[in-house]
């Protein structure tokens, strides 16, 4: 048998990490850019909440578009507006034109995960998906973690203009290999023996591009979804600091170079990263014995619980190196909760796989967008990071009861 699947696994793995690493290179540059372009932590906050903004709004519909049209053409669609506003991020020279151009960027970027996830809908049986969208997180939390520590080395050689200029270029050719090499159905791709072809097929109805007409909006309202919804707010408004305001933070709290502090940043990353891999692996072995419902709710359940205590744990250590270690720690059990989250829609989902992912990332980009205004908020307020945190323990802990009612085993319809 092939193993041409885990192939594509590998292309969405690297669209994943080109994704974060482009989101992430904005914190990277943010003293330079604030110094250059006069922005006050209360401006960047707009710039970050932006990018949340336009990532919320386009979510369910770019999910959709990948169930109507297929992930093929719609994912080079995607990557390369994203990365033409990438390349647009490095030439602007006033406000209003950067939070534009960051809400844009949010729109563009949008699709990437929920057509991913439809991808593998297409190309992986559902006793392998656990590990495949395991490690398409992984290869977002590896382009945060990388893109944290070296886009800050190529910002202090290059500048931060050049910098975002290579990451939109790097953009505009993964579109285009993956326009060229990729196939929405396994059947058409040649190098797919009979034998693998089989094996993806095996346990699920073949996957079709959605009809006009047949998307069910109702379905998403059900209980089971609004609990899938909820358990993402909590997680994304937790995590969305790794990508705006902790590595500035950092900085100003510690005082830390640049070089420094993005070291720093990346390690609760790769954390998540190896988070990651280790859930995904788990949900695939408990599933393959015969615990559906286990193999989903006991990853989850333990992150939120670890995130939620570790978080209350770093927001009153007083150096970077016990701040990091704990939060860390909470951005692991953070992660440990992805792959059951992404796992649960496509076992829920069905053929609506991209659409209910969609909607699921949506609620996570609502919550990263009220994060990305109550930090610097909270923080300013208070003189510190504790009540942010807290509400970030709390959030957690109403996860982990969502996740005693999801139902994986209960799709939306029937027919899906």
């Amino acid at each position: 048998m092939t193993h041409h699947r885990w192939y594509v696994v590998a292309a969405l793995f690297s669209a994943a990490f080109l994704t974060i690493a482009d989101r992430v290179c904005i914190s990277a540059a943010k003293t330079d850019m604030a110094r250059d372009l006069n922005l006050s932590d209360m401006t960047f906050g707009a710039v970050f909440g932006a990018f949340a903004l336009g990532y919320a709004i386009l979510m369910v519909p770019s999910g959709w578009f990948a169930d109507r049209f297929g992930p093929r053409k719609f994912m080079a669609l995607i990557v390369g507006l994203w990365s033409l506003f990438t390349l647009w991020t490095g030439l602007v020279h006033a406000t209003a034109v950067l939070i534009a151009v960051r809400f844009l960027f949010g729109l563009a970027e949008a699709g990437c995960f929920p057509t991913a996830a439809r991808a593998m809908y297409n190309w992986l049986p559902i006793r392998e998906r656990g590990l495949a969208l395991g490690l398409l997180n992984t290869g977002s939390r590896l382009g945060a973690a990388v893109g944290l520590a070296v886009l800050s080395l190529s910002i202090a050689k290059l500048g931060w203009r050049l910098t975002f200029a290579l990451l939109g270029s790097t953009g505009f050719a993964w579109a285009a290999l993956w326009h060229g090499w990729f196939r929405d159905d396994p059947a058409q791709k040649r190098a797919v023996s009979t034998a693998e072809l089989e094996h993806i097929r095996a346990g699920r109805p073949e996957a079709r591009p959605i009809r006009s007409g047949e998307t069910h909006w109702r379905l998403l309202l059900c209980p089971n979804t609004s609990l899938i919804l909820t358990q993402y707010f909590a997680s994304n408004f937790a995590f969305f600091i790794c990508f705006s305001w902790l590595l500035p933070y950092l900085r100003s709290r510690f005082a830390l170079a640049a070089t420094e502090a993005g070291l720093y940043a990346s390690v609760p990353l790769y954390c998540g990263a190896c988070a990651t891999w280790i859930s995904g692996l788990t949900i695939d072995a408990i599933y393959r014995r015969g615990r559906w419902r286990l193999s989903r709710r006991l990853p989850a359940m333990f992150g939120f619980s670890l995130a939620s205590v570790m978080l209350v744990a770093a927001a009153s250590m007083a150096s970077p190196a016990s701040f990091i270690a704990c939060f860390a720690l909470a951005t692991f059990g953070l992660d440990l909760t992805l792959s059951p989250s992404w796992t649960t829609c496509s076992d829920i989902g069905g053929r609506l796989t991209g659409t209910l992912s969609g909607a699921m990332n949506t609620m996570g980009s609502v919550g990263s967008f009220v994060s990305s205004l109550a930090f610097p908020w909270l923080l300013g307020l208070t003189g510190g990071i504790q009540t942010y945190f807290y509400m970030a323990a709390a959030l957690n802990v109403v996860a982990v009861l969502c996740w005693w009612r999801i139902r994986p085993d209960r799709p939306l319809s029937p027919m899906t």
